[in-house]
């Protein structure tokens, strides 16, 4: 009976949880009593005898997955701004066309002038691969970017990101609970690695990846192949499943399957010394200096208005 009792105390809790990310009031507080109902239905049922407690329970549960199976992911709702698109790329052999790339003019977190381009890339002019890791909050956390230079002097970025709608603000919580889709953004470094130096504050490092030309070509359509699978099949965002760096690692080891697994992919804040132990990222110096000559905030925070943002957080390196 114990047990019978916790359990319905966890399922009911995970579906309240569930209520609150997917039900809107008056529909919450109606499909939660429910929920209540349910519970103490399940209980009783128990104190009668275990097969009708646990029949009960298993027919509460049953429509509860029916219940979530049928919340799916897309691509049609009315977006916050910074992810109104996601990217899409044309590729034919050595050239790739991106399409949405976002060139946002940021003042403020929410004072911005929009900007999506399509840029044209040649694979055969790749010439570097960066790791951006931005730290926020708990050094533990980051949000983790890869970025493309080529021998033109052309930079992109991308950014597997939770797609927010335009009333939503971000919850790791609600990330659980199916409360965001994912969408990869591509970027130039203007926009989406100055918004976190400059207009949100954040801890940036910049740490270019020790990989082959092939490798950085491969894993460039790597992210623009998952691009045009996200805007033909849309999915939901999971906080630790299918985030940022989860996504990067699926596509790392599309590259290389000899790529291993590690807590640090999702402790992504530590992801930098996964890759300094794998050889990856420069070796030639102890960790904690490799960190702390590729932190770029205070750099990008000095550079004057105009200047080139690409070039000036790569000065005196």
């Amino acid at each position: 009976m114990i047990i019978l009792i916790v359990a319905t105390a966890v399922a009911a809790a995970l579906a309240m949880t569930g209520l609150v990310y997917q039900t809107e009031p008056p529909w919450r507080w109606i499909f939660m009593a429910l929920v209540a109902a349910a519970g103490i239905g399940t209980v009783r049922a128990g104190a009668r005898g275990w097969r009708a407690g646990w029949g009960a329970f298993a027919l509460a549960v049953v429509i509860g997955i029916l219940w979530w199976s049928s919340i799916r992911p897309s691509n049609d709702r009315v977006w916050a701004p910074d992810v109104a698109h996601g990217v899409t790329a044309d590729i034919d052999g050595n050239d790739v066309v991106l399409h949405d790339v976002r060139d946002f003019d940021w003042r403020g977190e929410t004072d911005f002038t929009p900007r999506w381009t399509t840029r044209r890339y040649a694979l055969d002019q790749l010439t570097s691969v960066d790791l951006i890791s931005s730290v926020w909050s708990s050094p533990a956390i980051a949000h983790t970017l890869i970025g493309f230079g080529f021998a033109n002097g052309e930079r992109v970025v991308f950014s597997a990101e939770v797609r927010r709608e335009k009333t939503e603000a971000f919850s790791e919580v609600g990330g659980f609970f199916k409360q965001f889709e994912l969408v990869m953004i591509a970027a130039t470094e203007r926009d989406i690695v100055r918004l976190r130096t400059n207009i949100r504050g954040e801890n940036v490092t910049l740490l270019p990846l020790r990989i082959s030309r092939q490798q950085a070509q491969a894993l460039f359509l790597g992210f623009a192949n998952r691009a045009n699978a996200l805007a033909r099949t849309p999915e939901f965002y999971q906080t630790v499943t299918t985030n940022c760096t989860t996504v990067i690692f699926e596509l790392a080891r599309q590259v290389d399957t000899r790529v291993p697994l590690d807590w640090r992919i999702l402790l992504s804040g530590y992801l930098p010394g996964y890759l300094y132990d794998l050889g990856i990222i420069r070796t030639d110096a102890p960790l904690d200096r490799v960190l702390r000559e590729a932190a770029i905030s205070e750099r990008a925070k000095k550079l004057p208005p105009g200047a080139d943002y690409s070039a000036g957080i790569r000065a005196a390196r």
